[in-house]
C-alpha cells in the first residue's frame, strides 16, 4: 500500500509531572519553530489558566514541528499530541490515542512507573501501537537508570505486551536541557555524548511507522476533538484516514446516530508549532482543523458524499464519581462576595443564577468532554453530573465558577452498578511514596478506608512504596488528611481499577461542624470564644447565614454556634479594656478541599468570590427533628 514518508503521528504520554510538556517544549524549539528573538514561556502546551496555575495538563492538545533530516533529506512533519497524565482525564488520553501511530511513554528516571503510566501504555498495547520509552529527568540525583528500565520491562510483561512491542527503544532524555541520547548516562548526570535531541528526533522518524492508505479508498476523516473560534464558531478537529479534504469541498457528515446529511467545508486548517495556518488540502494521515459544522461532535466522521463509509466512534471508560450541581439555594444567592447587598451589584450583573444558564453550560460542556455524563435528577434545578475522578468534576466546577456561575455542590458520591444481584462499586488502585518514618500512619489511615495493601518495596533510600487496592468512596477525602499525616511529603497517585462489592459502612471523617445558627457578620469576639471549641474556616466580618459551617468541631457531633456575638459594652471603664486576645487565622479550604470536608447532609456554596460550606436543610430546628426522628426510628 502506498505510504506518506513526509508526515509522522505521535503521542507523548506519561503520568502527571513526568515531564512530557517540558519535552515537547524542547521539541518546538529545536526544530526551529521560533525565531531566535521570540519570547517563549515554559510548558508553551499548557494555555489554559487552570492548567498553569495547577502545574498539570487537563485537556490534549496537538501541534506540528518541521524537522530537517541532518542528512539533508526532505523535512518531515511530526505531529505531536501532548496528553494529560492525570487518571482523571483518562478521556484525553484516549482521545489523543485515536489520532496517532505510535507512542512514548515517558517516565521518571526517578519515580519510575506509576499508575498513570499503567493506564495510558495499556490503552496504547489495547491499540496494537508500536512503543518507544524515553527515560526522563537523568539528572535527578536520587535517578536509578536500571532499575526503572527493569520496572517498565515488568510492566509491559504483566500488561501482556506482545514481542515486537517488547522489543521498544529507549532513549535517554533531560528534557528541561533539551539533550537526549542513545547511551545510557550514569544516574544523576545529563548525557554526556549529546547537547541536543536529535537522537530523540532520529527515533521517532524510525521506529513511528509512516501513515499508509489505499489509493482507490473514499474519504474518511475522523473528528477526535473540538476547539472553538469567535469568527468561524465550532471547530472540528480530525484525523483524515482516507482520501483527500479540500477546502469548500462539499463531503457527507456521518452523525453518532447513524444519520448522514451533506456539509460543506468553509475552511481548512493545518497546525504550525502552536498556531493554526489555512491550508488548501489535507491527506491520509494528516492531522487538520475544519469549520463550518455547527453541530459537529467527537467521534462522527466526514466521508465521501458518493460512497459514505463511518468510522467506529470513540469509546472511553465508564464513570466513576458523580456530583449534584445545581443552582445557588443560599441565602446570599447573588450579591457578591461580602454578602452585602448595594454595593456588590455592580459587580455582580453578569453573575449566572438561572437553572436555564446552569443546564445550557453542563450541555456545552459534553460537546468537548467524551468522558462525562449529565443526568437530570427529582429537582428540576439539579443534575448529577458524572466523571472519571473528583479532579476531573472540581475542574469543570472551577471554569464554571470564573465564568461568572453560582452553585450549590452536593458531596462527591461513587458510581454503583448491579452484578449478579449485587451492588459493586469502584476500587482505585493506590500507590504511595512515604519516607520509612511514615508507614504507620499510612497504613493505619489506609486501614480506616477498608484498603488492602497489594505490594510494598523498599528502594533503600528511606523511602517506601506501597500498593493498595481501596474503594474509591475511601479515597474522597483522603488526600488532605494523607498529606498532613506525612507532613507534606507523601506522594499519592490512584487508578481505577474496576468494581468490587460493596465495601460496607466507611468513617472517614471524625469530627462534626460548627454551624452558624443566625445571620450576621463574623466578630472578632465571637471568634476569640470559639476557637477553642475547633478550628474555623472564616474571617472577621465574613457574612454568613443559618445552617453555613464556619468551622470544623473538635468533638464527633455538630455544634450550632453564635459566631456574630458582639460585645456588651457598657459606661464603666473596665481593668482589662485595652487587653488583646489573638485570634487564629482561619484556615482556608480551597474547592477541591471543601468537597473532600462535606459529609452527607452537607454541600457546597460555590460562587465567583467565594466558597462556604453549608448544610443542606439550613433551618436549625428542621434539621433537629430530622436527627431525632432517625435516631427513634
Amino acid at each position: 500500500m502506498p505510504t506518506r514518508h513526509d508526515i509522522r503521528n505521535v503521542a507523548i504520554v506519561a503520568h502527571v509531572d513526568h515531564g512530557k510538556t517540558t519535552i515537547v517544549d524542547a521539541m518546538l524549539k529545536q526544530a526551529g519553530a521560533f525565531a531566535a528573538h521570540q519570547h517563549l514561556d515554559d510548558r508553551m502546551m499548557d494555555s489554559n489558566d487552570l492548567e498553569r496555575e495547577k502545574g498539570i495538563t487537563i485537556l490534549a492538545k496537538n501541534t506540528a514541528v518541521k524537522y530537517h533530516p541532518k542528512d539533508g533529506g526532505a523535512p518531515i512533519t511530526i505531529n505531536i499530541i501532548d496528553t494529560p497524565g492525570h487518571a482523571d482525564f483518562g478521556g484525553e488520553v484516549e482521545r489523543g490515542l485515536s489520532m496517532v501511530d505510535a507512542v512514548v511513554l515517558l517516565v521518571d528516571a526517578s519515580e519510575g512507573p506509576l499508575p498513570q503510566t499503567r493506564f495510558v501504555l495499556r490503552k496504547a498495547l489495547q491499540a496494537r501501537m508500536p512503543v518507544i520509552l524515553c527515560i526522563n529527568k537523568t539528572d535527578r540525583p536520587d535517578s536509578r537508570i536500571d532499575e526503572v528500565v527493569n520496572e517498565t520491562y515488568d510492566l509491559f510483561l504483566d500488561l501482556d505486551a506482545d514481542e515486537d512491542q517488547i522489543e521498544f527503544p529507549i532513549v535517554y532524555a533531560c528534557g528541561r536541557d533539551g539533550v537526549a541520547s542513545l547511551t545510557k548516562p550514569e544516574d544523576g548526570t545529563v548525557p554526556a555524548d549529546s547537547d541536543n535531541l536529535e537522537p530523540f528526533f532520529s527515533t521517532i522518524l524510525e521506529h513511528v511507522p509512516a501513515p499508509v492508505y489505499d489509493e482507490e479508498a473514499p474519504l474518511q476523516a475522523h473528528v477526535t476533538n473540538l476547539d472553538a473560534d469567535n469568527f468561524l464558531g465550532r471547530i472540528a478537529l480530525l484525523r483524515v484516514e482516507q482520501g483527500e479534504l479540500r477546502k469548500g469541498q462539499t463531503v457527507a457528515w456521518i452523525k453518532r446516530d447513524g444519520t448522514i446529511s451533506n456539509v460543506r467545508i468553509t475552511e481548512l486548517m493545518m497546525t504550525e508549532a502552536l498556531t493554526r495556518k489555512p491550508a488548501e488540502v489535507a491527506g491520509p494521515g494528516d492531522i487538520c482543523a475544519v469549520a463550518g459544522i455547527p453541530d459537529i461532535m467527537i467521534g462522527e466522521t466526514l466521508a465521501d458524499p458518493e460512497n459514505p463509509i463511518a468510522l467506529p466512534l470513540i469509546t472511553v471508560d465508564q464513570p466513576a464519581i458523580s456530583m449534584t450541581i445545581g443552582t445557588n439555594t443560599s441565602p446570599l444567592v447573588g450579591r457578591g462576595g461580602t454578602g452585602k447587598g448595594a454595593d456588590a451589584k455592580s459587580a455582580v450583573k453578569d453573575r449566572k443564577v438561572t437553572a436555564r444558564q446552569v443546564k445550557d453550560r453542563l450541555d456545552r460542556e459534553l460537546i468537548g468532554n467524551v468522558s462525562l455524563r449529565v443526568l437530570d435528577t427529582e429537582r428540576p434545578d439539579a443534575w448529577e453530573v458524572q466523571g472519571r475522578g473528583e479532579l476531573a468534576l472540581a475542574i469543570l466546577v472551577e471554569q464554571m465558577r470564573r465564568e461568572g456561575f453560582e452553585l450549590t455542590i452536593g458531596k462527591p458520591q461513587v458510581v454503583t452498578k448491579e452484578v449478579d444481584g449485587k451492588i459493586h462499586e469502584p476500587v482505585e488502585r493506590l500507590t504511595v511514596d512515604v519516607p520509612e518514618e511514615h508507614m504507620g500512619a499510612v497504613t493505619q489511615l489506609m486501614g480506616v478506608r477498608k484498603g488492602r495493601m497489594d505490594n510494598m518495596s523498599n528502594h533503600g533510600s528511606g523511602w517506601v512504596r506501597m500498593e493498595f487496592v481501596v474503594p474509591s468512596r475511601g479515597l474522597i477525602g483522603f488526600r488532605t488528611e494523607f498529606l498532613t499525616n506525612t507532613r507534606g511529603t507523601g506522594i499519592a497517585h490512584s487508578i481505577h481499577e474496576g468494581h468490587e462489592p460493596w465495601f460496607g459502612t466507611l468513617t472517614t471523617r471524625n469530627n462534626g461542624s460548627l454551624v452558624a445558627d443566625r445571620a450576621g457578620a463574623v466578630t472578632g469576639f465571637a471568634m476569640t470564644n470559639l476557637q477553642e471549641r475547633g478550628v474555623l474556616f472564616v474571617d472577621p466580618g465574613t457574612e454568613v447565614y443559618e445552617g453555613m459551617i464556619v468551622g470544623e468541631n473538635s468533638r464527633a457531633d455538630d455544634m450550632d454556634v453564635n459566631i456574630t456575638k458582639e460585645k456588651k459594652l457598657t459606661n464603666m471603664r473596665s481593668s482589662s479594656a485595652d487587653s488583646f486576645e489573638a485570634i487564629v487565622p482561619p484556615r482556608k479550604l480551597s474547592l477541591e478541599q471543601s468537597l473532600e470536608f462535606c459529609r452527607d447532609d452537607e454541600c457546597v456554596e460555590v460562587t465567583p468570590e467565594a466558597v462556604r460550606i453549608r448544610k443542606v436543610v439550613l433551618d436549625q430546628k428542621e434539621r433537629g427533628r430530622t436527627a431525632s426522628r432517625a435516631k427513634n426510628n
